[in-house]
Parts: structure tokens; C-alpha cells; sequence
């Protein structure tokens, strides 16, 4: 049994009291067999008059706070604690008939799966075409795993991550050409090769766990973070993380998913204002093993009503800004 905490705060800061809109969170970790949600709380400073839940399309659990107050700084403050079940080395069990690629969906998952293979970017040139099928043995049947595998840590190895503050995330040929990106960028070149050989894919946001003695190793931590899951007959949605080479759910917490990044954003929302008050917004997480008794019992397992994010901040009649986290 593992353990995890996580504590991710967001904070806006403005030169001067602003009206605040409806903030749109999604915070809380989806429970699953491989992940359990322990206890959940979220602190919103000013307070909100009011906070309501609901479940998306997806399935993701999503809170809206609503304000009625002015303030300099907004913050969410959000403290998770959770039991994660690692796969280090995920054994895929596919369905014999998927095993080597390339293979079709069967007739009864198709109709559910369909939007999840159409490629959302376009290719003309068939550039991610091209660069894609460089990794399926032409002339013989490929492995469907090892093909997924190797594809995941091709992205690791050839490019390079990058944080970039702008907001979105940018088109795959982009990243495909200047050979950089974020993990958003990375999980969403992924997902577009996968659906152009014809997989089904869609994006996870969520946290990364980073374990001391790994610390070197994994990009992303400290941040919110962005992989995707592909759907593999007979073993289901698979988490490939193409930023650090993690295939299976290995220090994975799955918050949201999505068949596009713009439906998993963690945090967004307005303000009322002049766009020259806004400042800056920061954002940190922290994600720590602990003592499982300490989880059950400790000062943070009760329940939360409440949420969190990446970033979105807007403005109104006078002015409009908005910002994202990378």
C-alpha cells in the first residue's frame, strides 16, 4: 500500500481589489482500482458564497466556485491524500486478436471509441505520418505493446522538455519540428501519432509522484502534469507518459481525462477588472509518501467539498486577459 499526498496551491495576485467570476476546477483524483481516494480539501481564499459539483462527460468530478466578494489575491489550496497501487512493468494482457499490430476495434466498442481516434490537428504534408510510421516493421506484424513502448520512449529520448508559459498547448508539428515542448505538448504529439496508425487515445492531466532517489530523473514535478492513456483491447486505457518514459500508472495520479487538453484544464475562471491589474499567478505542488495511518487518521482526512488547477484568469467589460499554465 502506497501513500500520497498531495498539496497544490494556485495563487493569483492583482495590484488592486478585483471582481472574481466562476472559477471551474477539476482537482479531485478519479477512484479506480489502481487509485483510491483517501480524503480531499480545498481551501478558497476569499471565500466562496457558493460551490457546486458535477460529473462531465467524462466522468472527471468538476467544481465551480462562485464569489461575491472583491480581493488583491485569490488562492486555492488543495490537500490530497490517496492509495496508489504502482505498476512498474505493466503486463497488457490484450486480447490475442490486438496483440500485433496493425488490428481493428471490435464492432461493439467502435461506436464508443470512434471521436477518440479522429485526429484533432492537421497533417497536410503527413509530417507526424510519416515520422510515425518509422517505428512499424513493414513486411511483418508488429508487436502492439512493444510498438506503444518504444514510440513512449522515443519522445523521452529525442526531445527535449521545455517549460513554456504561453498558453495551450501547441500544435504536434511544431513540436514534432522544433523537437521541444511541455508534457501537454509531448502527450499531445503522442496521443495524434497513436490516432494516425488508428488507436484510440485521450489526454490525462493530473500529478506526478517524484521519489527521492528518482528525483533527477522525472520532468514535470512540482507542477501540475500531463500524459496520455491509449485503449488497448482486453487490457483497457494504458497510461503512457512520453515525458518520462513511464508506461503503466508508476507514479502516475490520474485527475482528469479527456479527448482533448482544452476539456482537462485544472483551473479556470475570471476576473472583473482592468487587464493592468493582474500580476501573476504561481502555482506549486507537492506530492510526498506517507505513513498510511498518518492518511487515515491524521489532520487532512476529512472530506473536501471544495477544488484546484493549472491556470486561467480573464477579465470583463473593461479589459480581458487570460492566462494558462504551461
Amino acid at each position: 500500500m502506497t501513500v500520497l499526498s498531495v498539496r497544490h496551491i494556485t495563487r493569483y495576485e492583482y495590484k488592486a481589489p478585483v471582481r472574481f467570476g466562476e472559477h471551474r476546477l477539476m482537482f479531485r483524483p478519479r477512484d479506480s482500482y489502481d487509485q483510491r481516494l483517501i480524503s480531499s480539501e480545498m481551501r478558497i481564499t476569499p471565500e466562496p458564497k457558493r460551490v457546486r459539483w458535477f460529473h462531465d462527460v467524462f466522468g472527471n468530478c468538476v467544481a465551480v466556485a462562485s464569489f461575491g466578494s472583491e480581493a488583491p489575491i485569490l488562492t486555492f489550496d488543495t490537500r490530497i491524500v490517496l492509495d496508489h497501487t504502482p505498476s512498474n512493468a505493466p503486463d497488457f494482457m490484450i486480447e490475442d486478436y490486438a496483440k500485433t499490430y496493425p488490428f481493428t476495434y471490435g464492432a461493439e466498442e467502435r461506436p464508443d471509441i470512434s471521436r477518440l481516434i479522429e485526429r484533432q490537428y492537421l497533417d497536410p504534408e503527413h509530417q507526424l505520418d510519416r515520422w510515425v510510421r518509422r517505428f512499424v516493421r513493414y513486411g511483418q506484424r508488429t508487436d502492439t505493446g512493444e510498438l506503444l513502448m518504444t514510440l513512449t520512449y522515443a519522445i523521452k529520448e529525442s526531445f527535449t522538455y521545455s517549460k513554456r508559459f504561453e498558453r495551450g498547448t501547441q500544435d504536434p508539428l511544431l513540436t514534432l519540428s522544433s523537437g521541444k515542448g511541455t508534457c501537454r505538448d509531448f502527450a499531445v504529439l503522442m496521443m495524434e501519432a497513436v490516432r494516425a496508425l488508428g488507436f484510440a487515445a485521450r489526454f490525462v492531466s493530473g500529478y506526478l509522484y517524484v521519489p527521492s532517489e528518482n528525483g533527477a530523473e522525472h520532468l514535470g514535478g512540482g507542477n501540475t502534469h500531463a500524459w496520455c492513456q491509449v485503449y488497448l483491447p482486453g487490457a483497457g486505457w494504458v497510461e503512457f507518459d512520453p515525458t518520462n518514459g513511464i508506461v503503466g500508472n508508476r507514479d502516475l495520479i490520474r485527475v482528469a481525462v479527456a479527448r482533448d487538453p482544452r476539456q482537462a484544464i485544472p483551473l479556470q475562471g475570471s476576473y472583473f477588472g482592468n487587464a493592468a491589474d493582474y500580476v501573476g499567478m504561481t502555482v506549486s505542488v507537492d506530492v510526498q509518501e506517507i505513513e498510511a495511518p498518518a492518511a487515515i487518521n491524521g489532520p487532512g482526512s476529512r472530506p473536501a467539498e471544495r477544488s484546484h488547477g493549472d491556470g486561467l484568469a480573464g477579465a470583463d467589460p473593461k479589459a480581458q486577459t487570460q492566462l494558462q499554465q504551461a
